[in-house]
């Protein structure tokens, strides 16, 4: 909502701005409007577009960016749980509470991360919201419940090599998660300012007084204005609806999430075992 408020806030701004150049022009003197001065405005309006232009495409391009990383970092995130998962199994019976925990983690997470999409069935987890603010990933009660698996694998007591090499597997692809889900945490984060916005707002302000200046007083005139305005409203909403990844309309899909928790689902088949070598 906060998105949506501060677009439509720039509509009536630009909207705003173009009349009050239309009211300066007819206020000012005939020595005013000149074809010298009308030219002046003509380079400013020029010059001005042109940074514009420059600063919306550089964002739309950074954001952009951003948002197929999450895309690809979510996509790592949930490998990651299938691949802990997946030692989990291995290590045998032993570790099937910490399984438990892992599945309870990664449905909270969908259900926090999402929280408009369907919650997923099966045993009770948490559903809390963020902290923050909307679209971030992490809570206390999540963070508790890694901090529990952690230390669930640190429990572990292999009675052979075998065992004992996949209790350090499996701590490395804990690690490995950790450090996924933390990364996906901090792309969470907005990267626009709040002065930079204001300084791209200012600049369109000064565009569209510069369009009143010059536009003649017609229905025409108003409706193409009113126009342009909606574009670029319509394109700062896009950028700022990217720049937050985990809300709004935009948001990274939780399909790479919701498959990981049908695979932590499927119930373990031990492998087949190898003939003995020929001696």
């Amino acid at each position: 909502m906060d998105i949506i408020a501060r677009t439509a806030f720039l509509l009536l701004v630009l909207i705003g701005c173009a009349a009050v150049g239309m009211f300066i022009k007819s206020r000012l003197p005939e020595r005013h409007q000149s074809r010298e001065a009308v030219e002046l405005v003509g380079l400013v309006i020029t010059m001005l577009v042109t940074f514009a232009a420059l600063v919306m495409g550089l964002l739309t391009y950074s954001v952009k960016g951003a948002f197929d990383q999450g895309n690809t970092d979510m996509a790592t995130l949930a490998a990651e749980v299938v691949r802990f998962d997946q030692c989990l199994r291995n290590y045998g019976p032993a570790a099937t509470p910490i399984r438990h925990q892992l599945r309870r983690y990664t449905a909270a997470v969908i259900a926090t991360t999402w929280p408009h999409e369907p919650k997923p069935a099966g045993p009770a987890y948490p559903v809390t919201a963020p902290p923050r603010h909307p679209g971030e990933m992490e809570s206390l009660a999540l963070g508790r419940m890694l901090n529990e698996m952690g230390l669930g694998i640190r429990h572990l007591a292999p009675g052979d090599a075998l065992h004992g090499g996949l209790a350090a597997t499996c701590l490395s692809d804990f690690q490995r998660l950790e450090s996924a889900r933390w990364t996906i945490i901090e792309e969470a984060r907005s990267t626009i300012s709040r002065p930079f916005y204001l300084v791209l707002v200012f600049w369109l302000a000064v565009i569209f007084i510069c369009f009143g200046l010059n536009a003649p007083r017609n229905i025409f005139t108003f409706l193409m204005i009113a126009l342009s305005a909606v574009s670029i409203a319509s394109a700062v909403l896009v950028i700022l609806d990217m720049d937050t990844p985990f809300s709004g309309v935009l948001m990274i899909s939780s399909e790479p999430m919701r498959n990981a928790l049908a695979d932590i689902d499927i119930p373990f088949t031990p492998p087949p075992r190898l003939p003995p070598a020929p001696q």
